[in-house]
C-alpha cells in the first residue's frame, strides 16, 4: 500500500543520510522488546571486546598497506572494518551486484525485499552484537519475547503451538525452567532422560563438546540412551534451523555448541529480527565506516584468477574483466565451494588446502509467500517441525520493513532442500501450501480457496554454509594459511561459533588480528604492490 511505500522511501532516506534511523512507522516497533542488558559482558561478550580493542589499539602500520579482499559478505565486511581499525587500507572485490553474500537481498518491480534467508540475531552472538553496536545501529534489532515456539500440527494440533518461555532469571536456570514448565512436547521421565543424557556435556564443557564431533546428533541420542520422541520433537527442528539437515547428517558438536550458549548466557537464546533488508541495514553502515575510515568497496568485480610469483605467494588478482588488482596482502573471504574452485594448482597440493575438500555447501531455499489478508500472526520465529519447511515467520508482523496490518507475507526456510532444488517454483509452492494448510487448516487451503497467494518468491542457495556432518572440524583452515600474504575470512574457517552469522563476523576479526600481527612483527611493508593496472 502507500503507506507502505512511504515508510520504504522514508527508510532508504534515513538510510542513505547515514543515520541510524528506523523505519518510519513505530507501530512495527510497538510490540518489541528492549534489548537485553549485559549482553556485552558476558565472556563471549568480553572476549568480542578485546578482539575489536586489539584491532584498534595496535600500533599503526607504516603508510597504511593496502589489503585486497575478495568476497563483501559478512566475513568480508568483518574483516575489512576491524582492518580499516587498525590502519590498514582494505579493498573490498564482489562478484556481484549486491552486498552481503549469503545475507543479500533484492527489491521486486513492486519494490518488496527477498532475501537469501530468514536471519535470526541470537543474543548470544557476541562479536555480531558489537559490530551493531560499533556501527551505531543496535536500535536496528527487533528483539522479541524470549521463547522458542513451536508448531503442534504433527501431533494433531493444527494451528496450535508450544511454547518455551524463559523467565527473567540467571542461566542455566532460565533454560531449565523453560524445558520443565512445557508439558506438550516431553514427559518427564522423556525430560529427566534427555537431562541425564546432557549431563556428560554440561560436565565435560569445552573437550567434551569438541570430542562429540565424532558423532551424528542420532548416534549421541542412542549412546546417552535418550528416548527416539526427544528427536522427533526437538533434535529435527533444531538441527534443520542449525544447519538445514537432518539430525542422522548433523555433528552432535553443532548442537552442543548452540546449547551450551543457551544455557549459559542469560540472553543466549533471545532472538532478534533486523528491521529490514541485511544489505541496506546492516552492510551499508558497515561499507560506509570502512569508506570513512579509507577503505572502498567494488561490487561487479568477480574474481578469475589468483596469480602467483615464483615463490608461491600471491602477487595479484586478475578479475574476469581482465583488470588485474596489486595489493600489499590478499584474503580470501568467500564462500569454501567458490574458494576450492578457485585455488592456485600449486596450493592444491598443499595439506592445508586439500583438507578443505571435505567441507561443501548445504542446498536450501528460502520461500517469500504474499497473501490477500492478515493471519492470525505471532510476533516471533516459529519452527514448522514439517519435513519439508524448518523455520519461518509472518513478517509483516516481525520486521518493521514489511510490516503491514493488512496483509501477511510469510518467509519460510524450505530445509532439507536437496531433493527439491530442481522442483519448478510452482512445484515447491504446490508442496509448500500443502504443508501450510497442514498447519493453518482455518486460514489456508492449499487450492487457494482461504487465504489467497498474491505473488511469491523462492531464492534457491545451492551451496549455503558448509554441511556439518561428523569429522569435519580437522578439515576447517585457520584465518592464517602457509602462504605469507594470503589470508581466509569465512564461517567455515575455524572459530567457535558454527557456520553462522555470528561465525562469520567473527572470522574477519580473527583475520584481521592475523594480519595485525603480522604487521607489528614488521612482517608487512606498504606501497610495494599497492597499484591497480
Amino acid at each position: 500500500g502507500a503507506a507502505g511505500r512511504g515508510a520504504r522511501a522514508a527508510c532508504g532516506a534515513a538510510a542513505a543520510a547515514g543515520g541510524a534511523g528506523r523505519a518510519a512507522n513505530p507501530a512495527a516497533y510497538a510490540n518489541d522488546q528492549p534489548q537485553p542488558g549485559g549482553l556485552y559482558d558476558t565472556a563471549g561478550g568480553v572476549e568480542a571486546r578485546e578482539l575489536s580493542e586489539a584491532c584498534a589499539s595496535a600500533p599503526r602500520p607504516e603508510g597504511a598497506p593496502t589489503v585486497a579482499i575478495l568476497g563483501a559478505g559478512l566475513a568480508g565486511l568483518s574483516t575489512a572494518k576491524y582492518l580499516s581499525d587498525a590502519g590498514f587500507r582494505p579493498i573490498i572485490l564482489e562478484a556481484r551486484d549486491v552486498l552481503g553474500g549469503k545475507v543479500a537481498a533484492w527489491q521486486d518491480e513492486d519494490g518488496d525485499w527477498y532475501e537469501t534467508g530468514l536471519h535470526i540475531f541470537f543474543g548470544a552472538y557476541p562479536n555480531m552484537m558489537r559490530l551493531f553496536q560499533e556501527l551505531g545501529i543496535q536500535d536496528r534489532l527487533q528483539w522479541k519475547e524470549h521463547s522458542m515456539i513451536f508448531s503442534m500440527a504433527n501431533q494433531g494440533r493444527p494451528g496450535e503451538f508450544s511454547r518455551f518461555d524463559f523467565p527473567e532469571i540467571p542461566a542455566p536456570f532460565n533454560g531449565l525452567w523453560a524445558i520443565l514448565t512445557n508439558n506438550d512436547m516431553l514427559t518427564w521421565p522423556e525430560k529427566i532422560q534427555f537431562g541425564l543424557g546432557l549431563l556428560p556435556a554440561i560436565i565435560g564443557g569445552q573437550e567434551y563438546v569438541e570430542e562429540m564431533d565424532k558423532m551424528s546428533v542420532k548416534e549421541w541420542m542412542k549412546k546417552q540412551n535418550v528416548p527416539d520422541r526427544v528427536n522427533d520433537e526437538v533434535f529435527i527442528a533444531m538441527s534443520k534451523a542449525l544447519n538445514f539437515i537432518d539430525p542422522d547428517d548433523l555433528s552432535m558438536q553443532c548442537v552442543l555448541i548452540a546449547l551450551n550458549r543457551f544455557l549459559q548466557e542469560k540472553d543466549g537464546s533471545k532472538m532478534a529480527f533486523l528491521d529490514g533488508a541485511p544489505p541496506e541495514r546492516l552492510c551499508k553502515p558497515a561499507v560506509a565506516h570502512i569508506e570513512a575510515n579509507g577503505g572502498e568497496v567494488r561490487l561487479n568485480s568477480r574474481l578469475q584468477e589468483i596469480e602467483l610469483d615464483a615463490d608461491g605467494n600471491v602477487s595479484g588478482y586478475i578479475l574476469s574483466g581482465g583488470e588485474r588488482v596489486e595489493a600489499d596482502l590478499y584474503v580470501s573471504a568467500m564462500p569454501v565451494d567458490v574458494l576450492k574452485n578457485l585455488l592456485p594448482q600449486p596450493w592444491k597440493q598443499m595439506q592445508f588446502f586439500s583438507k578443505m575438500d571435505a567441507l561443501k555447501g548445504v542446498p536450501v531455499m528460502n520461500l517469500h509467500l504474499w497473501f490477500d489478508r492478515k493471519l492470525s500472526a505471532v510476533n516471533h520465529l516459529l519452527f514448522s517441525r514439517s519435513p519439508t519447511l524448518s523455520v519461518y515467520a509472518d513478517m509483516s508482523t516481525t520486521c518493521a520493513e514489511y510490516y503491514n496490518e493488512d496483509k501477511s507475507m510469510l518467509e519460510l526456510v524450505f530445509a532439507p532442500a536437496e531433493k527439491w532444488l530442481k522442483n519448478s517454483d510452482e512445484e515447491i509452492i504446490a508442496e509448500t501450501m500443502k504443508e501450510l494448510e497442514r498447519l493453518f487448516p482455518a486460514e489456508i487451503k492449499a487450492d487457494g480457496s482461504l487465504a489467497k497467494l498474491e505473488k511469491f518468491k523462492i531464492v534457491r542457495t545451492p551451496q549455503s554454509v558448509y554441511k556439518t556432518l561428523p569429522n569435519l572440524e580437522p578439515c576447517r583452515p585457520t584465518q592464517k594459511t602457509p602462504i605469507k600474504n594470503f589470508f581466509l575470512a569465512g564461517d567455515f574457517t575455524k572459530q567457535r561459533y558454527l557456520a553462522s552469522m555470528e561465525g562469520a563476523v567473527l572470522s574477519g576479526k580473527l583475520c584481521a588480528n592475523e594480519i595485525v600481527k603480522a604487521g607489528v612483527a614488521g612482517e608487512v611493508k606498504a606501497g610495494q604492490k599497492a597499484m591497480t593496472s
